[in-house]
């Protein structure tokens, strides 16, 4: 996978967190990075409640960046059930909304596969909800199976890309928790989500809603970072280049 001499700067944030009293620093933060990136990737966690007049804050902003911009929902944008409506007020605003799903975009003659969608809970070695017992804990556990396939589909659908990127809400490795409460890992990922990813291999996995937890980590070799800061007027802008596989530089810009 790659292009020789590719590459492409990936700018990236997590945890958005919006309401109206969000919208001048969100309009600073897609105006600033406007020029210094060929794509944006939304971790989730777009609103603050999940009310559609919360993700029109978002959605305004996301326009003055006039690039490419990628999302998926987190936990917050669900809160209030009205999701479909979220999406569809992002995507009025010319974002590619991600659910277990995935999208092509083509960054100066090379092709980038984004795979996105929420992630889920289930937790990591030690602490993992078994597939038994109440038919609630075991809709929890199939919940994050479907997340992990359609994961495993959106990469071998991209898998000619030069560049392929899983964007998630939730974390895949324990690696990202650190910092966070041992008791709460559960509930903050799960390593289901990381399989696919370590099977069929990926240029970049961004994650967010670890508040507390470290920066990077990896799947094997393929870099993981949790990029949920939260946002303030600031993105991580990652390069990635076809001559340096699964090395990306980064920095914080806004």
């Amino acid at each position: 996978m790659g292009t020789d001499g590719a590459s492409i700067r990936v700018a990236a944030a997590g945890d958005v967190h919006a309401d109206a009293s969000r919208r001048a620093d969100l309009e600073a933060a897609f105006a600033g990075i406007r020029g210094k990136a060929d794509l944006i990737l939304l971790a989730g966690d777009l609103t603050t409640h999940g009310q559609p007049e919360e993700a029109q804050v978002v959605a305004d902003a996301s326009r003055l960046a006039e690039l490419p911009v990628f999302s998926v929902l987190g936990n917050h944008d669900w809160h209030s059930n009205r999701a479909a409506e979220l999406m569809a007020v992002m995507e009025e605003a010319g974002v590619t909304m991600l659910d277990r799903s995935w999208a092509t975009v083509n960054v100066r003659g090379a092709g980038v596969g984004v795979v996105g969608t929420k992630g889920f809970v289930g937790g990591f070695p030690g602490s993992h909800l078994p597939d038994f017992g109440e038919p609630l804990l075991r809709e929890v556990y199939a919940e994050t199976g479907k997340e992990a396939a359609a994961i495993e589909a959106g990469l071998e659908a991209t898998a000619d890309c030069d560049f392929q990127i899983v964007l998630l809400h939730y974390s895949p490795t324990l690696m990202t928790l650190e910092g966070e409460r041992p008791e709460i890992a559960a509930f903050l990922g799960c390593d289901r989500l990381a399989h696919p990813i370590a099977e069929h291999g990926a240029d970049l996995v961004l994650h967010g809603h670890a508040h507390a937890g470290r920066f990077d980590g990896t799947i094997g070799s393929v870099p993981v970072f949790n990029v949920a800061l939260p946002m303030k007027r600031e993105f991580w802008v990652f390069e990635l280049s076809a001559e340096r596989p699964r090395t990306p530089e980064y920095a914080l810009v806004g």
